[in-house]
């Protein structure tokens, strides 16, 4: 069962950071997803800078770029859980090292509940009970 609750668990997250993802490549051309609700923020994120560039890139970039990058990791960390699940028997590994997943876990779910919306921290939530399921299992 261990393994069926890494394939649950990091389902979500891929899915999670796909569809994250794919919203920020649409922003790219068409910014209506993670984008501001008041279109003069985004003009004013693409008119100013980030210091740490020295002139680079802008704020609206490095926001794609930022939201990209964290789909893309969201979607790496479900391939790995996955992985892990599907190869499980194969790898035996030692209970500590199951116990990682659902660390990660909690730790997206602090941030979604922080930072976030509903829809992450339930997904996040779900997957990370699917985690702890399955180390308490193992």
């Amino acid at each position: 069962m261990t393994a069926q609750f890494l394939v649950l668990g990091g389902s979500i997250f891929a899915l999670l950071g796909a569809v994250h993802a794919i919203y920020s490549l649409m922003d790219v051309r068409s910014p209506r997803r993670l984008a501001p609700a008041d279109p003069k923020v985004a003009e004013a994120m693409k008119s100013t800078g980030v210091r740490l560039s020295r002139g680079r890139t802008n704020m609206w970039d490095a926001w794609l770029g930022f939201n990209l990058s964290h789909g893309l990791g969201a979607v790496f960390f479900g391939v790995v859980c996955i992985s892990a699940g599907v190869y499980l028997e194969r790898l035996s590994l030692p209970k500590p090292v199951l116990l990682i997943p659902a660390l990660v876990g909690l730790m997206y779910f602090a941030l979604a509940i922080r930072f976030w919306f509903r829809v992450p921290a339930v997904g996040i939530g779900a997957a990370t009970a699917f985690f702890l399921a399955g180390w308490l299992m193992y």
